[in-house]
């Protein structure tokens, strides 16, 4: 008679070991000038401030605090760039300084990825994985561009519209910086941008590679500051194009500022992303899904799935197995290639993210999060879900901008598409099931500018990206990501 078989016991109070990235290999200046006609040059009234690690609070840099004067040197520089030879340079030697740049950025792509997440409190599996290769894949693509106008504006001829004045957010720092800077180039222009006040350090390493990519001068200038040097850009009267990535608040701002005045402009902004799983759906894989898009960049994207839409006859199993997966999530050192929760950007984010928590709780909700410990030094939040909430609560309705999900159920794919629309955002969408007639309805339904099958944030250079409604206009990225920077005739 056979014996049995032992029964097998596992260990599970075990931790990974730490296994920090290096940061032998990068160089952060103590202190930071502006980028303007193609040098490091000293803000016009010697101001600074610094730029700070999220996850320890430490100093990392002084940078430079552009003035007015200072945007109009930059301006005038970009203007003198565009009326020089780069406008009307044969577009295949201008796509050999895209290539360039694109390269330099792969081959400093290990001291960017640490730079990004030392900078913004990100994991560095995401600024290694994600962020930096999308960067110079996002240059290589519209350097193949750069001598193919006529075929991606077949029978017009086109010209650059001037200087764009472009403005990122602190979310995805350098990735947004190539979105906006790489087209713009591409189609002749010249560009004054200004990175986000907390993470301004990769944008300032780009302007180092421009350098070493013999860049003509002024063709790119970057300068650094906080809102008022972003509304000394939009004030301009010599800027042709503005391009602002951020709040919807300021995007309706700009709207009025350049009312009137001629200048184009494309404005990508907030969200609220309908996440939706139809009991149909591949569980295990919606919950990673899930947890990918609202915890893992603890919720800093403006497309995070923030609401999430569980059909009622799988949401016990959805919220009991996304509850055990928020547990075995690892909260720490950006640095830490464990890590899966990094650092919120900064203190005012944070607090931010505090009172909705607050008032989501105060509104009737039930709240649960990971009882995972929180560093004591730095600024940290735990993944947060909701549930018993409605379409009228604020956390629902509200962009939070951090790891927290709002849960409601529904029963029919009607309903679901009424709840998803029940917004004043429409930026991005989601939707799992193994039924190909339900994604077409779904996502031809949901007024949102991108829908994503089975998965979520996913991007690609050849893929435009942009919103409706609250979510502001104009696309960036593909063929379409062309389209702002040009005048057909």
């Amino acid at each position: 008679m056979a014996k049995a078989s032992p029964t097998l016991e596992f260990d599970t109070d075990w931790e990974y070991s730490s296994a920090p990235e290096s940061t032998d290999h990068i160089q952060i200046k103590p202190q930071n000038e502006l980028f303007i006609n193609g040098d490091f040059v000293v803000p016009s009234d010697g101001n600074y401030f610094d730029t700070i690690n999220p996850a320890s609070e430490k100093t990392l840099s002084k940078v430079g605090h552009a003035t007015a004067d200072d945007v109009d040197k930059a301006v005038k520089a970009a203007r003198k760039a565009v009326k020089g030879p780069w406008s009307k340079m044969d577009g295949a030697e201008r796509g050999k300084y895209i290539f360039r740049i694109a390269r330099l950025i792969q081959e400093k792509a290990r001291e960017f990825a640490v730079i990004e997440s030392m900078d913004g409190g990100k994991p560095i599996r995401e600024s290694r994985d994600v962020d930096i290769p999308l960067v110079s894949a996002h240059f290589f693509y519209y350097a193949g561009w750069a001598d193919k106008l006529e075929y991606a504006f077949p029978g017009k001829d086109t010209t650059p519209i001037g200087v764009a004045g472009q403005i990122i957010p602190w979310n995805f720092p350098l990735l947004m910086a190539a979105w906006k800077i790489a087209p713009a180039l591409a189609t002749g222009n010249a560009v004054v941008l200004k990175p986000a006040e907390t993470t301004p350090l990769t944008a300032l390493k780009l302007a180092e590679v421009l350098q070493e990519a013999d860049l003509p001068p002024g063709v790119v200038n970057i300068i650094t500051g906080a809102g008022k040097t972003g509304q000394a850009i939009v004030d301009h009267p010599d800027v042709d194009k503005i391009a602002f990535t951020g709040s919807t608040e300021v995007g309706k701002m700009i709207m009025r500022a350049v009312a009137g005045t001629g200048k184009r402009y494309t404005l990508e902004l907030g969200g609220k992303a309908a996440n939706i799983i139809f009991e149909d759906a591949p569980i295990d894989q919606a919950v990673e899904g899930i947890v990918n898009s609202i915890f893992f960049n603890q919720g800093h994207v403006c497309c995070a799935g923030s609401r999430l839409f569980v059909q009622e006859s799988i949401a016990d199993t959805i919220i009991s197995k996304l509850k055990d997966r928020m547990e075995t999530l690892i909260i720490g050192d950006p640095l830490d290639k464990n890590t899966d929760i990094g650092a919120i950007n900064s203190k005012m984010q944070l607090d931010k993210i505090k009172m909705y928590v607050k008032l989501g709780q105060k509104e009737g909700g039930t709240i649960h999060q990971s009882s995972y410990s929180l560093p004591k030094k730095g600024f940290w939040y735990a993944p947060t879900l909701f549930t018993d909430v409605s379409q009228s609560h604020r956390v629902v309705q509200e962009e939070i901008f951090g790891p927290v999900l709002a849960i409601q159920t529904f029963r029919t794919v009607d309903e679901v598409i009424t709840k998803a629309n029940n917004i004043p955002y429409g930026l991005s969408g989601g939707v799992w099931t193994d039924k190909g007639s339900k994604i077409f309805k779904i996502s031809k339904a949901v007024r949102a500018g991108v829908v994503w099958a089975n998965t979520f944030n996913k991007f690609d250079p050849s893929s435009p990206f942009g919103g409706y409604k609250e979510s502001g206009m104009g696309r960036e990225g593909g063929l379409e990501g062309l389209m702002p920077y040009v005048n057909l005739v």
